[in-house]
């Protein structure tokens, strides 16, 4: 005897084949939409005075060229101020990935007096608006004589509440048994933390450094603080400065395209680097 299938069994696969090729449109034009004021500008970096005054706009420039990069060069100490950028960027996105993981790894694995009370601190932390800190640490880098220096612009970074929330999480996923063997085994706090946790945690310090590099080589409103010497500024800062300055911008937009782009190359870069463990840690942290 054969069983005649339901009618309408094969209504919500069908129904699903229908709505997949949607969502891919509708991801497709949002990515569009956003990624439009990047490719605006990356390519106006290269178009000639003519093209950046065309009516309407052009999208392809006419005829390509590097003339902006090079007036850029010729009306800015480029190489210096990339240079502090990195230098900043890289010693602030180096001490969160220690201190917050180290912070990180105290709240998920260890057992001490206040330790509620201590990640409770990092979530009230994570609620209070940057820019409330902005007055209490020019004060006090002030006070330790650190304006106008290297020091000044990264120690206010090295560790901040997103980078131990995002570590302690991800660290609670690791298995208690697998360290618990690992003490059993003799294994000290730093040998179990360096050479067990910390390789098991790869994708969180992917996400961890992309988070914080974007946000230290973006960092506009403290550089600009926290620096009255010229030689110190970061690009950011030195762009911003530039393009106030009649004498030297002189209303080009061209040159400001070409700055613009290449502050934004170097995290396109370390993103598409990491973009694999970016995505893994996003989709894993907190998952238990």
């Amino acid at each position: 005897m054969t069983v005649g299938r339901a009618p309408g069994a094969e209504a919500p696969a069908n129904s699903r084949d229908l709505k997949r090729p949607l969502v891919y449109v509708l991801l497709s034009l949002g990515l569009l939409i956003m990624s439009a004021p990047f490719l605006w500008m990356a390519l106006s970096s290269f178009k000639t005075p003519s093209d950046l005054a065309a009516s309407p706009p052009v999208w392809l420039p006419t005829e390509w060229t590097l003339d902006n990069f090079r007036d850029l060069l010729g009306k800015l100490d480029l190489p210096l101020y990339f240079m502090n950028s990195v230098i900043v960027a890289v010693l602030v996105t180096v001490s969160n990935l220690v201190f917050c993981s180290m912070l990180g790894y105290a709240l998920a694995k260890l057992r001490f007096v206040g330790r509620d009370k201590i990640f409770g601190l990092v979530l009230g932390a994570l609620m209070v608006p940057g820019n409330l800190m902005l007055l209490p640490l020019f004060v006090l880098m002030s006070k330790l004589h650190l304006i106008d220096s290297y020091a000044g612009l990264v120690l206010p970074f090295a560790a901040g509440a997103f980078g131990v929330f995002l570590m302690r999480q991800f660290m609670q996923s690791i298995p208690d048994e697998l360290l618990e063997a690992a003490r059993m085994d003799g294994a000290g706090e730093w040998y179990i933390f360096w050479r067990i946790v910390m390789p098991l945690v790869k994708p969180a310090l992917a996400t961890l450094s992309i988070f914080t590099f974007l946000g230290s080589w973006n960092n506009f409103v403290w550089p600009l603080i926290a620096t009255n010497d010229p030689d110190k500024y970061t690009l950011p800062v030195a762009l911003a400065t530039f393009a106030t300055d009649p004498n030297k911008a002189g209303g080009s937009n061209g040159m400001l395209m070409a700055g613009a782009f290449l502050v934004v190359l170097p995290v396109l870069v370390l993103f598409i680097a990491l973009q694999r463990h970016f995505t893994q840690g996003i989709a894993t942290a907190g998952m238990k």
